[in-house]
């Protein structure tokens, strides 16, 4: 029982649970291990397109965060695995100071995830799991959803090859996030070749994929990122899935798990 994909206090558009809570969720809910991976500060130089500018933890806090941990990692040793890390985006064209970030922090982290949520399109820039409306404006401006999918999918596995020093998460995240309002707004058809190259890249390079719960609370997903056809075909390749309930509350650590299990696990 590990849930490899939690929020914090910490986290702008998240709940204010105290740490402590999440742990004793998780404890409850018979976990062994957890990571915390907060969303990890933007690039300084990179400018949130969500209106209130709250994507991620603010730079002033990473210290804080750190530390906190830390202490807790002591106080819970007995109990549960507690390992730190962040959830890292990956922006084309911020890898230098993504890496960075990574090179001051890493040292102090013992896991991490690597997503993709923020993409460029002919006139501005989009986090693609904000809202449908802006879900629906970035595939205008791409020009279809043919464009923002293979766009997507492009990036997701650009960030498995690229370099961003020794500190670099092993893990992507949520790999089909795209798919966030598909029952909104529909793949295109035979959307899932647009994944092999993803599975090939996290094959040949050693990394391990979030299976993630969130999704399937969301009412236009009802699914796994990835989906379960992609899982499997992941099992198949032999790389690693770590489930993560992508908890922004504490409750969220046994809801994720008991809809994923009830209506995943069993299928």
């Amino acid at each position: 029982m590990k849930d490899g994909h939690i929020h914090t206090p910490y986290c702008p558009h998240g709940s204010k649970d105290v740490l402590k809570s999440y742990i004793e969720q998780a404890i409850s809910s018979g976990y062994k291990s957890m990571t915390f991976t907060e969303h990890a500060p933007l690039p300084e130089s990179f400018q949130d397109p969500v209106p209130d500018k709250d994507s991620a933890m603010d730079i002033r806090d990473v210290d804080q965060y750190i530390s906190d941990l830390q202490e807790l990692k002591k106080e819970y040793k007995k109990d549960l695995s507690i390992l730190i890390g962040f959830e890292v985006d990956y922006i084309r064209g911020y890898e230098n100071e993504t890496k960075h970030f990574l090179d001051d922090y890493g040292p102090y982290l013992d896991d991490g995830i690597l997503s993709v949520h923020f993409l460029e399109g002919n006139k501005a820039w989009y986090c693609l799991d904000f809202s449908p409306s802006m879900f629906q404006e970035a595939t205008e401006d791409f020009g279809s959803i043919d464009r923002i999918y293979n766009t997507y999918f492009d990036h997701v596995t650009s960030s498995i090859q690229c370099d961003l020093g020794p500190f670099k998460p092993n893990r992507i995240g949520h790999m089909t996030l795209i798919r966030k309002f598909h029952e909104l707004y529909p793949s295109p058809p035979n959307w899932e070749r647009l994944a092999t190259p993803v599975l090939q890249a996290a094959k040949h390079h050693g990394m391990e994929l979030d299976y993630n719960g969130a999704g399937t609370k969301k009412p236009h997903c009802n699914e796994t990122y990835p989906t379960k056809s992609i899982a499997e075909h992941a099992i198949a390749m032999e790389i690693p899935l770590v489930y993560g309930s992508d908890a922004h509350h504490s409750l969220g650590i046994k809801q994720g798990y008991d809809k994923l299990s009830s209506k995943f696990f069993k299928s």
